[in-house]
């Protein structure tokens, strides 16, 4: 009789093994095993003696690795949910760089068009026996610089000879030069920062033959700033330069200082 018991509980044992063992159990059990393979055994005691015991706690094992499974899966799901989240956020935010660079970028085209096409008109003075004064009146361009630089490029340089060259041969033109500078910094390197802009506009057009009469030189650093970002900061950093016709009495007055 207690040979046929002992068969009984090794073949059910068995069973349980491979009831385990078909659900797919890992080497390593995940956490939730143990607890399970321990309730189903009390659980399967008192229910049918050792019997169920052995039954219970192979059933008890395959349970615990499935809740433990489910929850890894709902963790999954959210991590995957956030990772959608996350993207579509980048994007959106992407979207929006775009169309700010693309903003800037027509900005910047049209602030060098103005330059441009006052360097043209300049160039058609030049060449004219005139002074072409009423050509060059109301003219406005920006020249453009790098952060934290007062140095002009090449062909901006090129741009300005230009314009210095035609408003030599024009007495009656005054020329406004005015350095500005974006808002990062302290007031006072962002003054000296636009004084030296400006003072180096200036030293171009004194060095192609402008007179220094008919100079003005100003510095704002940046009390005129409004951009709120880096996109707009580079547009405020410039020396705008204003060609305006002298009123008669003050051509006037400069002939008599000269």
């Amino acid at each position: 009789m207690k040979t046929a018991f002992s068969k009984t509980v090794c073949t059910i044992g068995l069973m349980g093994a491979s009831v385990a063992a078909m659900a797919g159990e890992a080497k390593t059990a995940p956490p939730q095993e143990p607890a399970g393979f321990i309730a189903g055994a009390v659980i399967g005691g008192f229910a049918a003696g050792p019997v169920g015991a052995v039954v219970g706690a192979g059933l008890g094992t395959w349970l615990g690795n499935r809740v433990h499974r489910a929850g890894e899966a709902r963790k999954a799901e959210a991590q995957v949910a956030k990772l959608e989240s996350d993207t579509q956020n980048l994007q959106a935010e992407k979207s929006t760089l775009i169309a700010q660079q693309t903003n800037l970028l027509a900005v910047n085209q049209s602030l060098t068009a103005k330059l441009d096409d006052m360097s043209r008109k300049a160039e058609t003075v030049r060449s004219t026996p005139d002074d072409g004064s009423d050509v060059l009146d109301g003219l406005q361009g920006d020249v453009l610089f790098r952060t934290g630089s007062a140095q002009i490029t090449p062909d901006i340089a090129h741009q300005i000879q230009v314009i210095a060259q035609a408003v030599a041969k024009s007495p009656s033109l005054k020329v406004r030069v005015d350095g500005y500078a974006d808002p990062r910094g302290s007031d006072e390197s962002n003054m000296k920062l636009s004084q030296d802009r400006a003072n180096a506009v200036r030293d171009m057009l004194l060095a192609a033959g402008v007179g220094e009469a008919v100079l003005e030189v100003n510095a704002y650093g940046k009390t005129q700033s409004t951009a709120s970002d880096s996109d707009g900061y580079a547009l405020e950093r410039r020396v705008r330069l204003t060609l305006q016709i002298e009123s008669p009495a003050a051509v006037a007055q400069v002939g008599e200082n000269e």
